[in-house]
């Protein structure tokens, strides 16, 4: 017993020592998470933005930790601006903001994703409208026309696929190989108006550390009114209460804590493995499922019937639009395309052609190939993806 536990603290002490010559010639690695936190200073926190945001609103800003809904059913408030940036609120809190809006408030909502039926709701659609590395958000207003922030890292590509006639665009991505894709809007909401901008990467350290940005993100607040505004952050800034956050928050100790951690149920299990029983090994039930899978494709595949094998397919495929996407599956023509293009977000040509496959596979007198089973198989995976 004493050999074996001094075998186990040798390698513990070489271990922790071969992690220590680690830890200490570590290079620094940057985070390059889109995290939106107010108090990280990696490339995409808020921190920059959260320093200036008070002198942006003239110390008339007011950040709230809480969800809009426990919010505004706490407290009743006059006509004032919401703002909220890349934040996962549930469908009660936006139908609060919305509430706000409607009799009098402003809302500036900065996310690349919000939940459909609330966009609608609104007036807009939001999509990707680009796949580029890089592009340009510029204003559509003449006064601001100089005043631009080039997107070099990362950029979401987010932007307005739908905007109903009475919607104000405010702001545009601009490409170089595609035309101007609508980014930043006004609309219009009961007594008061929503400004919704589909890229907040903008207001991310990154960005707003390189000179002449800032212009920019003053620019879109500006179309705020002068009066109080009501930011709802994240709640992460409480202090953790738990006896071990300093071991925890060196990266050092907290590898050191879980490595001794782990040694010692190491121990614990091969020394207690030692004197308990043997234990007969049951074999688990076999599952045949998979195996019968393979045999009923060999057999398809021995016969060579590619035709029925692309027929069943491209019927498991409609089906699963039907039942996964609400997709009425009855004609297979542009209309479809297009609705099959917005739920899944795929190239329209790529469907097109996933299409005329599929057809081809439906049709009883059509020769089929092995090749046209490959890429039809290969078209609907990779729709459904």
């Amino acid at each position: 017993m004493k050999k074996t536990f001094k075998i186990y603290a040798v390698i513990f002490i070489v271990v922790m020592v071969i992690l220590a010559l680690l830890e200490v010639n570590k290079k620094e690695t940057t985070n390059w998470r889109k995290n939106f936190n107010i108090n990280e200073k990696s490339p995409f926190g808020l921190f920059v933005f959260n320093n200036e945001a008070k002198d942006l609103f003239k110390n008339n800003l007011k950040k709230i930790e809480q969800t809009p809904y426990d919010y505004y059913t706490q407290h009743k408030k006059g006509v004032h601006n919401i703002i909220v940036i890349e934040k996962e609120l549930d469908k009660e809190s936006w139908k609060k903001i919305l509430d706000q809006v409607s009799n009098g408030s402003d809302a500036m909502i900065l996310v690349s994703h919000i939940s459909k039926d609330i966009s609608d709701s609104i007036g807009y659609h939001s999509s990707d409208i680009s796949f580029e590395e890089e592009n340009v958000l510029k204003l559509t207003d003449k006064k601001y026309q100089n005043d631009f922030i080039k997107l070099d890292k990362f950029p979401s590509g987010r932007g307005f696929s739908y905007i109903k006639p009475k919607v104000e665009v405010l702001g545009k991505t601009v490409e170089k190989n595609n035309s101007d894709q609508a980014n930043f809007i006004k609309v219009q909401f009961g007594k008061g108006t929503i400004y919704a901008h589909s890229e907040p990467l903008f207001l991310t350290n990154y960005y707003l550390l390189k000179p002449g940005n800032i212009k920019y993100a003053q620019d879109v607040f500006s179309y705020l009114q002068d009066r109080e505004t009501i930011w709802f952050v994240e709640n992460d800034t409480k202090v953790s209460r738990f006896f071990m956050r300093f071991v925890l928050s060196n990266p050092a100790l907290k590898y050191a804590w879980w490595l001794f951690l782990g040694g010692l149920l190491l121990f614990i299990f091969f020394n207690a493995k030692r004197k308990q029983r043997v234990v007969p090994v049951l074999e688990p039930l076999r599952n045949t499922s998979v195996d019968f899978v393979k045999s009923i494709g060999n057999l398809y595949l021995q016969e060579g019937d590619f035709h029925d094998m692309m027929a069943k397919k491209a019927q498991y495929f409609l089906n699963k639009v039907r039942m996964d996407l609400l997709i009425d599956t009855q004609n297979l023509d542009a209309e479809f395309a297009k609705k099959l293009q917005l739920k899944t977000g795929k190239n329209i040509e790529m469907i097109n052609e996933a299409i005329v496959l599929i057809r081809k596979g439906q049709d009883p007198y059509a020769n089929v190939m092995k090749e046209d089973l490959t890429r039809l198989n290969k078209l609907l995976d990779e729709i459904l993806k």
